[in-house]
């Protein structure tokens, strides 16, 4: 079986095993594919894995041998369904792999808007803290979360781990979800009252028809005046315009996000020079466990399709 890794790199520098694929088959790995490359990558193809790259109409149809196609993260949307559906090729994909890692990274860049931790440990080296006549000093009081709300977009296994936590830190839980899941932490609301009651509201749900520009200036206007609002899930959630307004008008006291409308992110994204805005670089799902389990699951994912068994089948 040729098997084709079109970008692998982000899951796999150099520090995790491909062994699991390789033992399924021939597997060439590209670390990068240019959309202009896709087609000669994927000639004599059997199975394909991609992570970010994007299987259009014409790289399905144009890949004539292919059967297979694994998507090296949850997310799924860079595939055509329906050409691959039409093709009768077998689409799967990696669920749940990262819930721990990005329920992490959640938490902590809400706790970096509330501690402001490496701002003042920047001052402490500068020599602030020393030049202090008090024991204590500060340029800017940390927010303490016990006793405030938090209000989760998205209860899946990440939105409703981070309640969990949000739960342990004392604070009230908000849920909003199409479907009530069992086991959420919190209560389930509308979406209008997790707006209105909510200090900090954070985003886990996919990008679909329905929640993409979900937080706009309109549904910002019924958020509490000086929330905070987190975002590991997609940048296309939000108007990156007018967040960045409601930041500049205090409205928002604060927006951190490892996700953007463009990836790799714009120097001319308004995010970029807005006032209290955390940004990271999509890297929420990236320690070592995680990626080595999306080889693994992806490994499982190609046996069990050979085995005529399929599973993770997604479309």
């Amino acid at each position: 079986m040729q098997i084709v890794i079109l970008d692998g790199y982000c899951v796999n520098p150099g520090d995790v095993d491909w062994g699991p694929l390789r033992a399924l088959g021939t597997v060439s790995v590209y670390d990068r594919t240019h959309p202009d490359m896709i087609a000669q990558r994927l000639r004599g193809a059997d199975a394909v894995f991609v992570n970010k790259v994007r299987l259009n109409r014409d790289a399905i149809f144009g890949a004539r041998q292919l059967k297979f196609i694994g998507v090296l993260a949850t997310g799924y949307d860079v595939i055509d369904l329906n050409a691959a559906k039409e093709r009768g090729i077998v689409v799967t994909n990696v669920p749940a792999y990262s819930t721990e890692a990005v329920a992490q990274h959640a938490i902590s860049l809400l706790l970096a808007l509330c501690q402001h931790v490496e701002y003042h440990a920047a001052l402490v080296r500068q020599g602030a803290w020393t030049a202090s006549p008090d024991f204590a000093w500060w340029k800017i009081a940390p927010t303490l979360l016990s006793g405030k709300t938090m209000g989760i977009v998205g209860c899946g296994r990440i939105g409703s781990r981070v309640a969990k936590i949000a739960d342990a830190l004392g604070m009230r839980v908000l849920g909003y979800n199409p479907e009530m899941k069992s086991g959420f932490v919190g209560t389930y609301v509308s979406l209008d009252k997790l707006l209105r009651e909510s200090d900090v509201i954070s985003l886990h749900c996919p990008a679909k028809a329905e929640t993409v520009g979900l937080i706009r200036r309109d549904t910002i206007a019924k958020m509490k005046d000086g929330a905070l609002l987190i975002n590991t899930a997609r940048g296309s959630l939000i108007s990156e315009t007018d967040v960045c307004e409601a930041l500049a008008s205090g409205k928002l006291a604060g927006y951190a996000a490892d996700v953007a409308s463009e990836e790799p992110i714009r120097l001319k994204n308004p995010l970029m020079s807005a006032p209290n805005c955390l940004i990271t670089s999509h890297y929420a799902w990236t320690p070592k466990p995680m990626r080595q389990t999306i080889i693994d699951v992806s490994a499982e994912n190609l046996s069990a399709f050979l085995s005529g068994k399929p599973i993770n089948v997604v479309g």
